[in-house]
């Protein structure tokens, strides 16, 4: 530890070390609290590309671990530390360096907040689509790392479809620019696309270059369900998608969350408020107008008991500022896992219906949060703090819903990352031939494994001998 911290010191000015107990203690962890973390032996708060590869460098020639981090709002332990690691933290690298308004694309530093992006672009006539829950806190390289969706996805789509290009640290310190800033380009291997939802095991991400699109030609109008049950919210999902309906926006939100987020703000709510479903179109004219009564209809025809349209825009911003709010809000009950399952949006009644059986067996609280409209489901179980036995079953409770997802045809992670928390599902998910094939790509970039090691894939076993 010693010798890594000063060989750090000797290439990068104090201002960019921390080494104090309390520092380390910051940025042990990211928001996955139920994640493994270790305390590592120096964080470098980087304000340049330079000063990452220089770390980087100290980091390699000692064989020492190295851990990128964004703003630390990952929910998969991602980011979490390594004993003894370098942690590499982007968080100061925070400008915007260009705004190509006729090409429609900017170039951004790794610590640019999401929200700031979009606000910044907005000036410019242009909007950046992808808008994770966290967007008003998580950063553009930590968006990048897990290939992060958002609210908007499910008609715009998520991070990977927005990244043309970035510059990356490599394992060995050097320095790579990946990508392009034409509409089209199939130069060699797509090693942009690659890099996107790497989770920092192949490089560090340093600056992106993202696709804009112009801000205009969109008029919102949001359709409002409230079901009597989780199942029936499930179907009128399942109802739109049949219909071939593609919403700018479908999301769910169960009781719990709504009366956590209504007792939290002070908002009423319907008696039989039991799930909410907010959808949103955002075609122009009557065909908007169409749509939205489409969706409203087959809401009702769900079970849908009162269903309401808004389209001044303030309301429908607060509606579905209930949806953002709903994660912090049960963090004020206690520690949540979170879970991020996405199944065929078919298969979102049913794999609602088999977490309320899920909780009941294991008599365990759950609320359900969900990018409906992709079938991207987040079950959010809380224990009490302290109770160690109801942790234990929420753990038990995390395993079953991985399983009940996959047995759906589901995926274990639609955005959060497979970190540290999902790798026995992502075990289960990808089959022996595919681990090789990580671990190959894995070993080309990072032939000594120190970049964030342990995260994103599970090591495949070694083939046993004849």
């Amino acid at each position: 530890m010693h010798d890594v911290v000063a060989a750090l010191s000797a290439v990068l000015p104090p201002s960019s070390l921390l080494t104090d107990p309390a520092g380390l203690e910051r940025y042990r962890r990211d928001d996955a609290e139920w994640a493994d973390s270790g305390t590592p032996a120096a964080v470098v708060l980087a304000a340049s590309a330079e000063e990452v590869a220089a770390a980087v460098r100290v980091a390699a020639e000692r064989g020492v671990p190295v851990v990128p981090r964004g703003a630390g709002t990952g929910l998969s332990g991602g980011a979490n530390a390594i004993a003894g690691c370098v942690v590499v933290s982007l968080e100061r690298m925070t400008a915007v360096r260009e705004v190509n308004v006729e090409e429609r694309y900017a170039v951004v530093e790794a610590g640019v907040i999401n929200d700031d992006l979009r606000r910044h672009v907005a000036a410019y006539g242009l909007w950046y689509p992808p808008d994770p829950a966290s967007q008003a806190i998580s950063t553009i390289g930590g968006n990048v790392a897990t290939n992060a969706g958002g609210i908007c996805c499910v008609k715009y789509g998520v991070t990977r479809d927005y990244v043309l290009g970035m510059t990356v640290v490599l394992a060995d310190g050097s320095i790579a620019r990946l990508g392009r800033t034409t509409a089209k380009g199939v130069t060699g291997y797509d090693l942009t696309a690659l890099m996107v939802g790497s989770e920092g095991t192949l490089g560090i991400v340093v600056d992106v270059t993202v696709k804009l699109r112009p801000i205009g030609g969109r008029e919102e109008r949001a359709v409002i369900g409230y079901f009597r049950s989780l199942t029936d919210a499930g179907r009128a999902v399942a109802a739109v998608s049949a219909a071939g309906i593609v919403p700018s926006a479908l999301e769910l939100i169960d009781r719990m969350c709504l009366h956590t987020v209504a007792e939290w703000q002070g908002w009423r709510l319907p008696e039989n408020a039991n799930a909410l479903l907010l959808a949103s179109v955002d075609e122009v004219g009557a065909s908007g107008e169409e749509l939205a009564g489409r969706v409203a209809e087959l809401f009702l025809a769900a079970g849908g008991a009162d269903v309401e349209r808004a389209t001044d825009p303030e309301e429908v911003a607060r509606l579905f500022l209930a949806r953002r709010l709903a994660y912090p809000s049960l963090e004020r009950l206690g520690p949540v896992l979170t879970e991020d399952v996405c199944v065929p949006r078919s298969a979102v009644p049913e794999m609602l219906a088999r977490i309320e059986r899920i909780a009941a067996d294991a008599d365990v609280v759950i609320a359900n949060i969900a990018h409906a409209g992709d079938g991207n489901l987040h079950p959010l179980i809380i224990a009490p703090e302290g109770d160690e036995a109801a942790k234990e079953r929420a753990k038990a409770a995390f395993d079953l819903i991985v399983e009940s997802c996959r047995e759906l045809g589901g995926t274990v992670t639609g955005e959060h990352g497979v970190g540290l928390l999902k790798l026995p599902g992502a075990a289960q998910e990808l089959s022996p031939v595919v681990l090789r094939m990580h671990a190959a790509v894995k070993h080309a970039l990072d032939p000594h494994g120190i970049l964030n090691p342990g995260k994103a894939f599970p090591v495949p076993a070694a083939p046993s001998l004849p």
